[in-house]
């Protein structure tokens, strides 16, 4: 990388640090039960983080330069960064093109990792396939139970800003379900199309730099501001209040 690509690029996530610091991050009431009780505990006794990073290709990372530059990859680092004394381990497993039901087909072997926590990325390519409302909800469903009853935690991620599923009639009913699955069941939802639109109207980075230029993945800044945010969800979710200003 040259000095002014990784110039450009700590200015960024310095940016987004500070601008996602002064965000409220949803943080459950201290009298509630925590909404990732595994992840929870094994922080409080300082044991590793083992997240399976669950979806399609915003999670495999199409639209991004490399590897590295993927929204899995920059959740490790920062993960690692916010808790230098925890071992942290993100698995990238998303697949370009799936919809709910492929990748509940792929869910027993993602458990079969043991994950302590799994973020599922969903909803978009069922909104391009037309798959029936119902049925996205009752295999959403089905997998939250499933995550839950291997003894992990889960964090769902909703579909994202772009001009593709934007010109998709019906395509908001897709996100509009996850939140309210989420809001039912007690699952922190990452709203990646509020995030999206939030970053854009502050200036924090244009809709050029942001998307890939194929009309629907995240390119390198997005994928980046994405993983920051995951993260500072993660230890608003997880981490007493007292101790997020220290491990930021």
């Amino acid at each position: 990388m040259d000095r002014s690509a990784l110039l450009a690029r700590t200015s960024l996530r310095l940016f987004a640090a500070t601008w996602l610091a002064t965000v409220p991050l949803g943080l459950a009431d201290a009298a509630s039960p925590p909404n990732l009780p595994h992840t929870t505990a094994r922080l409080a006794v300082g044991a590793g983080l083992r997240i399976s990073a669950f979806g399609s290709s915003s999670t495999e990372g199409i639209g991004a330069s490399s590897p590295a530059a993927t929204y899995p990859s920059r959740l490790a680092a920062e993960l690692s960064s916010l808790l230098p004394e925890t071992h942290i381990t993100v698995l990238n497993r998303g697949v370009s093109g799936e919809d709910v039901d492929d990748m509940m087909r792929r869910l027993p072997a993602i458990l079969a990792e043991r994950p302590d926590l799994v973020i599922w990325q969903t909803g978009s390519n069922d909104a391009l396939r037309n798959v029936p409302i119902e049925r996205f909800v009752a295999m959403t469903r089905e997998g939250i139970a499933a995550v839950r009853a291997a003894g992990a935690d889960i964090i769902l991620m909703e579909p994202q800003l772009c001009r593709t599923l934007d010109a998709k009639q019906g395509s908001e009913t897709f996100r509009d379900a996850i939140r309210a699955i989420g809001a039912e069941l007690g699952v922190p939802v990452v709203r990646r199309y509020d995030l999206m639109q939030a970053w854009i109207n502050r200036g924090l980075v244009t809709r050029a730099r942001m998307m890939s230029g194929d009309g629907l993945h995240m390119g390198d800044a997005g994928y980046e501001l994405l993983a920051t945010e995951v993260a500072h969800e993660i230890v608003a979710e997880t981490i007493p209040s007292s101790r997020i200003g220290a491990a930021r």
